[in-house]
Order: structure tokens, then sequence, then C-alpha cells
């Protein structure tokens, strides 16, 4: 009797037990259709019943079906279970659901009795939307006409829609055939069809073939370059490795008449979800979204830039005014240079919402583009094939299936597009003092806090392009060897054009800029413009001060350079005392220099006094007046620097330095 009872005990822990142990696996392993319904079971089980159905609520929360986990994070409060989360994630999701004031009335009670922490900086955060969520609703006046496009839509998701050349890409959960334990649903795969603007005609849909879709594995965003000549998409979520991480961007060329067979990008990382590729206008910056370390939370948007060497890397977080602790995704760069992006994080109405960002005055703006692109529901996958129409996807009530993907179009009667453009050229001066053109410039597009924008090579007449923002400054930075680097500041503050005086839809404002860049020649003088000292003085005036700023620049953007600063006097003094005041009015300068941050083993301190003047006594003397006199002797009091050592290796090193940096993001 007592064996007979022992192994009843047994069994009863080992078969208590272990569902609750394969449901959790299941969970983590981010198999949540799964984890559903094993949880489901143990539900009604008083043990193991918070638990299951806190756990129900995540699966549904964590595979994007928040509509359906608010039922059971409010039971699962209901029976003390993880009190906080619970409570939380109940008050998230009724937002979500477009429940407004019953999710206010939700987060305040949380509020009013949660500890500080993780919950109640982001249940702070939701009420701060609520507030905003009512601006949007109430003051947005828009334009905008949806319309399903059914003729592409079905039962399953359909979703990121991308146009090309009159095909119509998109992605869809209709026929893999093999179930993605995550959703229940099909694997994703990507698909064409025909399409005349905004007319997709569905019966054309095809896959877009093996190389790209593979059987039992997820293949999501496409993004195809302006050349047409790059495919870049996501893969991943095969479910063979743990968690839901195993999601990549992978490329495709067109070289000899065929698409190469896709290989993984070098900006991926390691055990980090990374999808939803856009490229910019120019083809050479992408921009994607990714849950990799050194975000914000959730998923970021992240901008990649194409190198010199055809090559994707130097990969940056887009900042904190974009992302959020939660969610950024499907981002889209508009014609006009706006980004659109997709954000549960930012205030919305429910789920995913589209927001725009501009720059503008060298700082980024958030607009929630509201009502009716925007619902409750996830809305996102914004593209743009005019600047008043387009597509974008949501899983809003009354669609065909799952996602679906709408046409828009925008009936505002002022909507223009302005694009900014700075046309230059690069130049350098030839002995005899002419200028003339320099080509394979490096040049660098930095904002006013030194961020990098773009970058390109000069062509062969030295031109160049850059897209510009209205109302912001800007610095050109160009580089090339055996060349001073040189930066020039550039505004287009006060230069924009406005809007409502346009006739045209799209505008092109094209701005046109010179950039000098000097050849370094050892021992060759150089005068710095302005660099003057008061009679018998040799403190650095105010004048001279922002002239030497600029020489500061010179050397901390060519540190393979060491050079001789030298003063000089006019003639109004004995040699001994000119010599002294010069040599004290260099030091001087060195000292402004050194303060400012430039090594002093890179600077020569020295005066030569009267001996090398400009303008000699004798056509001095010939001058008529007073003012015309102390002006030649002011050219006399003049500073001049000139290169003594151009260390040719370590300008090289600088460059194999760049070249090794480009190699690390090759793509294989």
């Amino acid at each position: 009797m007592t064996r007979l009872f022992f192994l009843l005990c047994l069994l009863s822990v080992i078969y208590g037990c272990s569902p609750l142990k394969n449901a959790n696996k299941k969970f983590q392993n981010g198999e949540y259709n799964v984890a559903i319904e094993q949880f489901e079971k143990l539900s009604s089980n008083p043990k193991y019943s918070g638990e299951a159905l806190f756990k129900i609520g995540e699966s549904y929360r964590l595979s994007n079906r928040l509509e359906e986990a608010a039922e059971y994070y409010k039971k699962a409060y209901d029976l003390g279970y993880n009190k906080q989360a619970s409570s939380f994630y109940y008050a998230y999701s009724l937002r979500h659901q477009g429940e407004y004031k019953k999710a206010r009335e939700e987060f305040s009670s949380f509020l009013a009795s949660a500890e500080e922490g993780k919950f109640y900086t982001m249940a702070s955060r939701e009420m701060d939307n609520l507030d905003v969520i009512e601006n949007i609703i109430t003051d947005k006046t828009n334009y905008f006409e949806i319309n399903n496009v059914q003729s592409i839509n079905s039962k399953n998701a359909e979703y990121s829609p991308f146009v090309n050349d009159g095909k119509f890409y998109f992605t869809s959960t209709r026929e893999d055939g093999k179930i993605y334990k995550a959703t229940g649903s099909n694997f994703s795969d990507i698909y064409v069809a025909k399409t005349d603007d905004l007319n997709v005609d569905g019966s054309t849909s095809q896959s877009v073939g093996g190389f790209i879709n593979t059987y039992g594995v997820n293949e999501g965003t496409l993004a195809l370059s302006p050349n047409g000549k790059t495919i870049i998409f996501a893969r991943g979520n095969s479910g063979k490795r743990k968690g839901t991480d195993d999601v990549n961007l992978y490329i495709s060329r067109y070289r000899n008449n065929q698409w190469t067979e896709p290989s993984l990008m070098n900006i991926n990382e390691k055990n980090s979800w990374t999808s939803s590729p856009s490229f910019n206008r120019e083809g050479n910056t992408l921009y994607f979204a990714s849950n990799r370390k050194g975000g914000f939370g959730g998923t970021d948007i992240w901008v990649a830039h194409l190198n010199r060497n055809g090559r994707w890397g130097k990969v940056k977080n887009v900042g904190p005014v974009i992302n959020t602790q939660r969610n950024e995704m499907f981002p889209f760069v508009s014609e006009d240079a706006k980004l659109y992006f997709a954000s549960d994080g930012h205030p919305g109405l429910g789920g995913l919402d589209i927001f725009v960002a501009e720059r503008s005055r060298g700082r980024i703006s958030i607009e929630n583009i509201g009502r009716p692109v925007n619902s409750t529901d996830d809305d996102f996958g914004w593209f743009m094939i005019a600047p008043n129409k387009g597509f974008f996807s949501s899983n809003r009530e009354g669609g065909e299936g799952d996602d679906d993907i709408y046409s828009f179009v925008n009936h505002d009667p002022n909507i223009k597009v302005v694009n900014y453009w700075l046309d230059g050229v690069t130049m350098t001066t030839r002995e005899d003092g002419v200028k003339v053109p320099l080509a394979d410039v490096k040049l660098r597009l930095l904002d006013d806090e030194d961020n990098q924008l773009d970058f390109v090579d000069t062509d062969e007449a030295g031109q160049f392009r850059f897209r510009l923002d209205p109302e912001s400054e800007y610095i050109l930075f160009g580089e090339k060897q055996s060349y001073f680097t040189t930066r020039l500041l550039y505004s287009t503050e006060g230069r924009s054009i406005r809007t409502d005086t346009l006739k045209e839809f799209v505008t092109n404002v094209y701005f046109d800029t010179t950039l000098v860049l000097d050849k370094i020649i050892v021992d060759k003088a150089i005068v710095l413009d302005n660099i003057y000292y008061d009679l018998d003085k040799a403190n650095i005036r105010e004048d001279a001060a922002r002239e030497l700023d600029k020489l500061v620049a010179v050397l901390s953007d060519n540190p393979e350079i060491k050079i001789e600063l030298s003063s000089h006097t006019d003639s109004r003094q004995t040699d001994t005392y000119n010599q002294d005041l010069s040599q004290r009015r260099a030091q001087s300068a060195v000292d402004y220099i050194v303060l400012a941050g430039i090594s002093s083993s890179r600077i020569v301190a020295k005066g030569y006094g009267e001996s090398q003047l400009i303008i000699p006594d004798s056509e001095i003397e010939q001058l008529i007046s007073e003012e015309a006199k102390e002006a030649a002797h002011q050219k006399n009091r003049r500073t001049e620097f000139k290169v003594i050592e151009y260390d040719l290796q370590e300008e090289q090193e600088k460059v194999e330095l760049e070249d090794l940096e480009d190699r690390l993001f090759r793509e294989y």
C-alpha cells in the first residue's frame, strides 16, 4: 500500500509538472502558438492557472496579437499573479484596442499603487501618450482617401508593399504550406504582381522565385535599389534556432543578366533581429530595423552607408528623437527625404502607427499621420509612388483577412514637394594662381554637430551633389592625399521657398558652391588673413582669434603635418626691438593654438622681425595719406605659416585604416 501510494504521488508530480515545463519551453523558444495551446490546458488547474493565463497573454502580445491578450492579463491579475506586469499590460492592451477612457482609468489605478521601476515609467509615459492621442483624434485635418487593395489581399497576411518599374512586390503567408509555430500561420514569402499606378493586377501575382523564397523559412520585407541592381530582403525565423532573433538581411546583385545567390550582409549582428530594409533615394544609405545591442529598447531604426568600395557598413542608430523604448520599424524615405516609419512607442492610436520625421533647422520633428491612415490596430509598411499617393499595410477591422495592403491618396490641395540640392565643384590653385578642378576628392557632409550625413567622391571634373534640408547648417569636409584637408561652412537658413507660392507638384531648388583644396608644399609660406597686431603689442586681438581658430581646424584635420608659425613686423622700430616683438607675437599665436588642443610638438614659433617686409619702406614713403601708410605697415605686420614636415607615412596609414574599415564591412 505504501509503495503504491508513493508511486501514485510520484506520477502526480511528473505529470503535474511536465506539461508546465514543456509549455514554458515552447514559450522560451518563441513557439507562441504551440505555447498558447499548452497553457490553455493548464489554465483551469488552480496550481498553475495564474502563470498559465499570464503566459497566454504574453504569447499573444509577443506574437503581435494584443487584442486577444487583454482578457488573459485581467484574469492573471485577478488571481494575483505578477500583478504589476499583468496590470500594466492589461491597460496597454486596452489602449491598443482604442478603449482610451478605460485604459486611462487602469493606468491611473496602476500608478496609484505601483512601485517605482520599469513598469511605473512606462505607465507614466502611456498616460502622457493618452493626452496626445486626444489631440490626434480631434485636431487632425486629414485629406487621405483609403482603399483596401482587394485584388491582392486574401484571408492570409499581405504586407510590406514595394513598387518598382510596374511591379508590385509584397510579403504574404498565403502559400508556403508549412506552419510557423510562433503565429500558427504559414511561413511568409515574397510575391510580385503587375501594377499600374494604384491598380494592382492580382491575377498576375506569383512568387518571386526560389532564389529568394525558401520553404519553411520566413522571407519578409524587400527593398530594391533605385538603379534596380540590388535587392535586399529579410529572411529568418525558421524555428530551428532558439528564440525569434534569427532574422537577418540578405543581399543579391544583378550581374551578367541574372541575380546572384543571396548572401548574408555583414551589417547583421549575431543573435539579433534585423529586418525591414529601405534605401534612400540616392541608393547610398540603407535604413533598417533591429533589436541589436546599443539601441533604446525594443526594435530601433538603424542606418548603414555604402562605402567607396561598394560595400555596406558604418552602421549607426538614428537616435532617440526617432527611436523610443518600444518598437520602431518599417522605415521609408520619401522623394523629399522625409523618413516615414511605424512605431508603438510614440503617441499613437493603438498598436503600430505611421509617423513621419522631418529635419529642419538642424532639428528633427516627429508627426503622427493621424486618421484615417492610422487606426487602433497595426498600421505600417508605408510606401509612396508619388508625393500624394501610395500603399501601406494594416490589420484593421474590415479587411480581407490578417494583415492587408491598402492604397492611399492625399487630396490635400496644398501638398507640395521641394527638394534642395547642393551642386558643387572641388578645385585647387595652380602655381600661376589659376584655380582648376580637382578630381577624386573624398567629400563628407556633416551637420552642425559634426555628425556625418552623407559622403561622395567627386568626379573627373571635381563635381559633386548633396541633398540638403531647409533652414539647416552644414559642414563640407574634403580630403585628398597630398592636399590640405579642408572644411567649408554652408547654410540654407533663410533660403527656403514658400510652398504656397508654387504651382508645380515637385520643385527642385539648386544651390552651388566651390571647395578649394591647396596642395601641401613644404616650406611654402601661407599668409593667414587678418592676423594683425596693434602697434608695439603681441596680444591676440578678437579678429585675429577668429582666424587662428581656422588654423586650429587645419591642424586638427591634417594630423600628418607640422608647421612653423611666423610673425613679421613693420620697420618702425629697431631691428632688435622688432625681432623680439615678432617672436613674442609668434609665441602668443602658438600659445593660443596649443591652448585650443593642438600638440606643441607640431608647431614652432618663429619671429622674423622686419627682415621680410612685403612692402619696402621706399614704397611706403611714396604714399600720400597717413591712412595708406598705416595700411601698408599693417600688411607687413602679418602672420604666416608653412609646412616644415609632412609625414606621408602617417597619411598613408590613415588611408589604409579607412580601407581596413571598409574591408571589415565587406559582403562574402
